[in-house]
């Protein structure tokens, strides 16, 4: 006959093996790495197209050609003939030529005047409408300098610019008198012809230091062929 055992005894002995069985370990858990972030390529804009300066009437143009043209400004106050030397300064002549020869100059005022110095224009922001839209960008079209051996005296045209190098865009200046300091540095570029009497009488008109009261407006500006054996109006 089997011998019963203790109910007691056998809980006791459930719970004893219970307690120091070994743990049950459970599958590790494979961790999954998500895949990189897609970073999208930004579009890189296409270069915004510098346009071609248009063609002007004096591209190309021989000195001897350019030597031939006159520049007829007709101002408020009058007429202002101006003959080229080419020889000297080519590139500030032809900038000159076609300024005049497009319209460029057209309205365009004397705004700076130094008192027995001399008068300043060219400045295409003082015409009365700044249009065509493409004037805007041909007034900060630069020339490079071109220092020569023609003397800055009275009725001497010659190129304006700032204090840094081949900056020179639309403005010119008229002597009335002597400035020998400024030779070997300026595009001296021109000769006054016929119209002293109005530069000077646009030199003396009222300022506010340099700055004239009424500024003279150059009406147009036109190109013509020189008459034969034209010469510098120096004797006003």
């Amino acid at each position: 006959m089997k011998k019963l055992l203790n109910p007691s005894l056998a809980l006791c002995a459930t719970l004893f093996f219970a307690a120091h069985a070994p743990a049950q370990r459970r599958p590790a858990q494979t961790k999954v790495t998500p895949p990189p972030a897609q970073v999208k390529p930004v579009p890189i804009p296409a270069p915004t197209p510098v346009p071609t300066p248009a063609p002007e009437p004096f591209d190309g143009a021989s000195a001897e050609r350019m030597a031939a043209q006159c520049v007829r400004l007709e101002t408020e106050s009058g007429t202002i003939e101006i003959m080229m030397l080419p020889d000297g300064a080519p590139e500030t002549v032809r900038n000159f030529l076609n300024l005049a020869a497009t319209g460029a100059f057209d309205t365009t005022t004397f705004s700076r005047v130094v008192r027995g110095f001399v008068i300043q224009g060219g400045n295409l922001s003082t015409r009365e409408k700044l249009t065509p839209p493409a004037l805007a960008e041909r007034a900060r079209r630069t020339v490079r300098d071109e220092p020569n051996a023609i003397r800055h005296t009275r009725g001497v045209v010659s190129m304006a610019r700032s204090d840094r190098p081949h900056s020179a865009t639309t403005n010119f200046f008229i002597l009335v008198g002597t400035a020998s300091h400024l030779d070997n540095k300026f595009a001296a570029f021109g000769r006054v012809t016929k119209g002293m009497d109005v530069v000077d009488a646009i030199n003396k008109a009222a300022l506010e230091g340099e700055t004239p009261l009424t500024p003279v407006r150059v009406a147009s500006a036109a190109v013509f062929a020189c008459a034969p054996n034209t010469t510098p109006d120096v004797e006003n």
